[in-house]
């Protein structure tokens, strides 16, 4: 899973390009600044994203054990899937392969990066793009 520094940055990124997370079944997000360590996964029946106005509510559909209704979008931190950071690299990612117990993300321009963990390669590669 992408760790939340990487998510934070990948967030601060996307925001910085205004562009933002549509959150959509089966997402995962994080509370931060919650004492929260859990994950949560966007799901059609316990937690869904609602428009109320001009905002975008993540709701908690009675599924949670604390008490927490909604929460703004713009307040939860989105730990993306492999195939939504590949999709962020668009054209730049040419490849993935293993490499014995990592994985090495190439891009088109020749960067190579490797990493244990799938979607921190990603990340990670998608990251030095903009750094």
């Amino acid at each position: 899973m992408i760790s939340l520094h990487h998510a934070e940055q990948l967030d601060y990124l996307l925001r910085s390009q205004g562009r933002e997370w549509e959150p959509a079944d089966g997402d995962r997000f994080v509370i931060p600044g919650r004492d929260l360590d859990q994950v949560f996964v966007v799901a059609e029946m316990t937690i869904e994203v609602q428009e109320m106005g001009t905002h975008r509510l993540v709701c908690f559909n009675g599924t949670t054990e604390w008490a927490l209704d909604s929460i703004l979008v713009e307040e939860v931190l989105w730990l993306p899937w492999e195939h939504q950071l590949r999709e962020l690299l668009g054209d730049r990612f040419l490849s993935l392969a293993a490499h014995g117990d990592a994985f090495v993300v190439t891009l088109t321009d020749g960067t190579r990066v490797v990493h244990d963990d799938v979607e921190e390669a990603y990340a990670e590669a998608l990251l030095g793009e903009f750094t």
